[in-house]
């Protein structure tokens, strides 16, 4: 393209949250020089009848190890997303020693369901402090812009090795840890990201090392990133650092806090979650809780059963061989301990109506049907019904199920994206990814629920997906479409923007599979600092070769 690129003729929403207006759309280099009437350029792009806005920053992701072998960010770059936001829940892949990472990759393969040789072969380990590994992409460079969180779960194991898992920190130990993030925070971290979710469970079945720290080691380490004058605290919620709590912190820190996340569930607690929300905001709370548009919903095999791991007695099994879990599943005082966890009030028991059996090497007849319906019609428990079928298989990998975990009630869902102190997020993008693919959570939001559903306006739902994400991270010059910003735009079609199909391939290194969406309808440009890298669903090849994604930082507040 040449020297000034104009869009012209789309309706320009430049996601402040105000109409829509007919305008044209000017980039010289990486920036936007001119957005009004009439204007003119060497290339001219003809946007008429389309939306022309501000690139969509994605605030949950788990790039950090992707970026290595797939630049582009697939399938992110495909839906709009011009930002990605890395190191969520706490897994930043840095600051590490060489002696842990066979610890670190299998804890990633258990949390985040990432493949641990693909890990292994895929990523270069030629760093060790957070610094390191920033230096280490910047080489490399990406397809988008990023940024990143130093995690606490590697941060702990960083400073004590075994010990991170069991106890906790020593007041030195702390205070080694925030050296190290004030160093990564020099460095161009974007905050620290944590996690005390149940769900976060290491190799061997017990709570990562961040569900050890105790509230002193959690303050000091916020305040560590409040200290330099910026940044953003994110939280996976749990027992450490309750919801309700989280508003009381940060008011003593002071910065920005994102939570992950308030999505429905069957007993309406995201309803007084919303509500904790507006009442820690009246008090001046500044916490963004995540909320996403789309079903939380896992496929998995009964040799991992991620969604089920939540429940302890199950955790327990995640260290052990294949034969020890199958042992597990036909005993049926194992299974009675199983139910019994579920009846505390603190470990929800699984939506079984939504589980659905993908594959079955045993039972190919049943793929398709619902687990509840069989087990009903058999006389069984859910429970019982699926951990039989389990064990007709030759291996538990061989049967694969999908469920809901949470978010599937619509109209709870169209509730919490109307709340004004919430911010989209949870695509997880990077993880989960034989599980899950929600990376095309913008372009679900714009074509079911801005088009289909009308839940919200096209100017409040790209307000969501970026300006407001960048004031929140303070991401400076990014999110909107005004002159002197850097040049990330999108430029769609309203009327068929939509998410695409999800489809299963192998082409991670060591040949393992993911799940991915890469033929959304509708994106018919999008441009990273002033370079078209996508048009009509195609990466631009010269993008490709000379990538144009910049690391980003908050800016001080």
């Amino acid at each position: 393209m040449g020297s000034r690129v104009v869009i012209k003729g789309g309706t320009v929403v430049d996601g402040t949250g105000t109409p829509g207006r007919q305008a044209d759309v000017a980039i010289e280099g990486d920036r936007i020089v001119e957005v009004g009437p009439n204007l003119s350029g060497d290339e001219v792009i003809d946007a008429t009848g389309c939306v022309v806005a501000p690139g969509f920053i994605d605030i949950h992701t788990h790039y950090d190890a992707q970026v290595f072998w797939d630049p582009a960010l697939t399938p992110s770059c495909y839906h709009g997303v011009t930002t990605v936001v890395m190191g969520n829940c706490g897994f930043s892949f840095a600051p590490i020693k060489q002696a842990d990472i066979e610890t670190f990759v299998h804890t990633m393969e258990k949390v985040e369901d990432m493949d641990p040789q693909s890990l292994l072969e895929g990523v270069p380990w030629d760093f060790e402090t957070f610094g390191d590994y920033l230096d280490s992409v910047n080489r490399r460079g990406a397809l988008l812009n990023y940024a990143a969180y130093i995690g606490h779960t590697p941060l702990r194991l960083y400073v004590m090795g075994e010990d991170s898992i069991g106890r906790e920190a020593t007041p030195d130990e702390v205070d080694q840890m925030v050296a190290i993030v004030k160093d990564a925070m020099d460095a161009g971290a974007c905050g620290v990201a944590t996690s005390f979710a149940p769900t976060h469970r290491a190799a061997d079945g017990r709570p990562i090392p961040s569900r050890w720290a105790e509230s002193e080691e959690i303050y000091r380490l916020f305040k560590a990133v409040a200290d330099t004058g910026r940044g953003v605290i994110g939280i996976n919620g749990g027992d450490n650092l309750p919801f309700p709590q989280c508003y009381d912190m940060q008011l003593r820190v002071g910065i920005p806090f994102t939570f992950t996340a308030l999505l429905t569930f069957p007993n309406g607690a995201h309803l007084k979650a919303a509500e904790i929300n507006r009442e820690g905001w009246k008090r001046g709370a500044e916490v963004w809780p995540q909320v996403s548009c789309r079903p939380l919903s896992f496929s998995m095999t009964m040799q991992e059963p991620f969604t089920l791991n939540i429940n302890p007695v199950f955790g327990e099994l995640m260290s052990q061989s294949v034969a020890e879990r199958k042992d597990a599943y036909a005993d049926g005082a194992w299974r009675e301990r199983v139910l019994a966890a579920w009846s505390d009030q603190k470990f929800l028991p699984p939506q079984w109506t939504s589980f659905e059996i993908m594959e079955s090497t045993a039972h190919p007849e049943l793929v398709g049907q619902r687990i509840q319906a069989l087990a009903d019609a058999a006389s069984k428990h859910p429970l019982d019904y699926l951990l039989d079928l389990t064990l007709e298989e030759a291996e538990p990998k061989d049967l694969r199920v999908k469920n809901i975990l949470a978010n599937g009630d619509p109209e709870g869902i169209a509730i919490l994206l109307q709340e004004e102190h919430t911010t989209l997020g949870l695509s997880d993008a990077g993880a989960h990814v034989g599980q899950l693919c929600d990376a095309p959570l913008s372009t679900d939001l714009l074509g079911n629920w801005v088009r289909e559903r009308k839940v919200l306006s096209m100017e409040t739902a790209i307000r969501k997906l970026s300006g407001l994400q960048a004031d929140i991270f303070n991401f400076t010059d990014r999110g909107y479409l005004k002159a002197g910003y850097h040049a990330d735009v999108v430029v769609f079609d309203p009327n068929t923007v939509a998410p695409g199909p999800v489809r299963r391939v192998r082409d991670f290194p060591a040949g393992a599979e993911r799940l991915t969406a890469d033929q959304p309808t509708g994106m018919q440009y999008v441009f990273v600092n002033g370079r078209a890298i996508q048009r009509d669903g195609v990466l631009v090849e010269s993008a490709l070769e000379d990538l144009p994604g910049q690391m980003v930082s908050p800016t001080p507040w």
